[in-house]
């Protein structure tokens, strides 16, 4: 489900909401007048101040005016911890999960939080409230939330709203069911931001992949009866400032494995492994609205990866744009595929000084990194440094991962110029050697590769998560770009 929590910011408290949250710290101190001293309740709670803790209040209330008789509401004091971004981050989820099936909720700002603080309450307050749809009315999120704080706080609880509805259309399309979501959809959906955002939209048929030498793409599509597709959205800001990114995201609308077929466990959750195409639609649709003055391109391979008689075979050997040959020994190996297509054609065609792919690609990346942290693989020290603070500051944390020169021969071939796996196994690392096989095709251009196969989906409400996709990469994107 979408976001449907509407967000209003006001510099004077209005004091009328379901709900009213005050912030305090670790002073345990609140500006709030209770049936008891704040002090004393805090006290009574042992409550530390930290962020995430929140502490109920019953006050009476009456309407504005002055008129009717009084009724009981309640206030949450939250704890801000030392009100940095993650802090905020983390109480601004809580509160939205306490919120549940109000109608309202107005949270008091701590004024001197900062901009990066405000803005990560006010993400994570409606991201929390993503899906929270069950049926019942106490499981549905809050209507609205009402952020009041000083004005400088405004910019900061703008921009919050636009880069967690962007979020939200990341995890939208990536748990959109994959028998509804194939290539043909997904490009509609791409053209669809496309026109509400003022982006460029170019779709590649089947007839104009095969005319182009997209290879790749064609090859792990070929045994779906859902045709692939290459997708392009162009962003060309008011003001440029002269820099060129491309980002390109993998789109496999449904991973079965191809005649390497998967095992059943390994098959419930395909559907987000487009997680990475999401990622690039949903960034170039927010980017006008953040005034990025960076041109940006995003390039999203889109194909579904089924078993038939017309799918591709181990020992099959394809082409890629650009000429480059691949002996296919394993069709589960199909993501790098299908980026290998569009990171040539980036490289050829585009021209970038910086791309960045992102992509569900290995499952061996949760097992280094776990469920919390994506991993960065590149061969630039400045690009890491800056995609690595990007995620620190927006809550997407990336940790980096070595591109070793002396696992290449994995990728060697007797047939063909490289194969998409070490088929020996003689190596390990397998999300190292998928990021190596990549790296072939980004041109030796400025470039980083995201693998985010461990932390796209949540198996729990937890946070600013809700069961499902996360749409991890999407603020990380949104504010490397911004910034």
């Amino acid at each position: 489900m979408p976001i449907e929590t509407s967000l209003r910011f006001t510099a004077t408290p209005v004091g009328d909401a379901d709900l009213l949250a005050v912030p305090f710290g670790r002073d345990l101190t609140a500006d709030v007048e209770l049936p008891v001293p704040v002090h004393a309740l805090l006290a009574h709670h042992e409550v530390k101040g930290e962020a995430g803790e929140v502490v109920e209040a019953p006050v009476a209330y009456r309407a504005e005016g002055g008129e009717g008789d009084e009724a009981v509401r309640r206030v949450l004091l939250y704890g801000v911890g030392d009100a940095s971004p993650s802090a905020l981050r983390k109480a601004g989820a809580v509160l939205a999960r306490k919120a549940r099936g109000r109608r309202s909720l107005e949270v008091r700002l701590p004024d001197d939080a900062g901009e990066r603080a405000w803005s990560a309450l006010a993400e994570a307050a409606l991201l929390a409230g993503y899906g929270l749809r069950i049926g019942a009315s106490r499981g549905k999120a809050v209507q609205e939330i009402l952020l009041s704080g000083p004005e400088e706080a405004r910019p900061a609880i703008e921009r919050a709203e636009v880069v967690a509805r962007a979020v939200a259309l990341t995890r939208d399309l990536a748990n959109t069911p994959s028998s509804e979501k194939n290539p043909a959809w997904l490009a509609a959906r791409a053209e669809e931001v496309a026109g509400r955002s003022g982006l460029e939209a170019k779709v590649w048929e089947p007839d104009d992949l095969v005319a182009g030498g997209f290879g790749g793409i064609l090859a792990v599509g070929q045994g779906s009866v859902s045709p692939p597709r290459l997708i392009q959205l162009a962003y060309e800001p008011a003001d440029p400032d002269g820099t060129h990114v491309v980002l390109v995201g993998k789109g496999i609308t449904f991973d079965s494995g191809g005649l390497s077929l998967k095992p059943t466990d390994g098959m419930k959750f395909m559907k987000t492994d487009m997680a990475g195409g999401a990622v690039v639609i949903s960034v170039l649709g927010a980017l006008g609205a953040l005034g990025v003055r960076t041109r940006v391109t995003g390039l999203v391979a889109a194909a579904e990866n089924m078993p038939s008689g017309s799918a591709q075979r181990p020992g099959d050997v394809i082409t890629h744009y650009g000429g480059r040959t691949v002996e296919v020994l394993n069709t589960d190996a199909e993501g790098r595929l299908v980026l290998a297509d569009a990171l040539a054609y980036a490289d050829d065609v585009l021209e970038p000084d910086t791309v960045v792919d992102v992509a569900t690609l290995t499952g061996a990346i949760g097992i280094a990194l776990g469920r919390d942290i994506g991993a960065v693989f590149s061969p630039s020290d400045d690009l890491v440094k800056e995609l690595v603070e990007a995620g620190t500051a927006s809550g997407d944390p990336l940790w980096r991962m070595p591109l070793i020169d002396e696992y290449r021969p994995a990728l060697d071939s007797p047939v063909a110029d490289l194969s998409n796996i070490d088929a020996e196994g003689t190596y390990g690392g397998g999300a190292i050697t998928a990021a190596l096989f990549l790296r072939e095709f980004a041109g030796g251009r400025r470039w980083a590769h995201l693998d985010i196969a461990g932390v796209a989906r949540s198996t729990s409400d937890d946070g600013i998560f809700t069961k499902g996709a996360t749409g991890f990469g999407t603020r990380l994107l949104l504010e490397w770009l911004s910034s």
